[in-house]
């Protein structure tokens, strides 16, 4: 009797997409359209918070746009706070990590399950036993 197989999502497929939208944020962040001119503008502390954000997004079970938005938002409140730091600046950080969602939820978005097809092996007819002649 053959195993019937099934697809299960378990934690591991959920931290594995977690870990995966971390690393496409910082990549289209930094390796995206304006990838160049997000790279010279990088302050050390917008480095330090965007790697915050990854990190939190990597801990999530489950990644959706409002608990992307809540980690961003954590983070930029915690910048926020520094003396050192422009506000302004802090507000634009984190607009512009809202404003990544699309992408990342297009490169974690699951592909469509391909239906496993089973080769069927051609039976053989049996001939009917010849009858004998009497």
């Amino acid at each position: 009797m053959a195993k019937k197989q099934t697809n299960s999502s378990g934690a591991g497929a959920l931290v594995g997409l977690a870990a995966l939208a971390a690393v496409a944020a910082g990549g289209y962040f930094l390796y995206g359209k304006d990838g160049a001119k997000n790279r010279k503008k990088i302050k050390g502390w917008t480095l330090k918070a965007k790697g915050e954000v990854l990190e939190k997004v990597e801990k999530l079970k489950e990644v959706s746009e409002p608990e992307y938005r809540k980690v961003v938002d954590a983070v930029a409140a915690k910048y926020a706070a520094v003396k050192s730091i422009d506000p302004a600046e802090v507000e634009q950080m984190a607009k512009e990590l809202h404003g990544h969602w699309k992408n990342i939820k297009r490169s974690i978005a699951p592909a469509p399950a391909k239906k496993k097809t089973v080769a069927k092996k051609p039976t053989a007819k049996k001939a009917a036993p010849k009858k004998a002649k009497a």
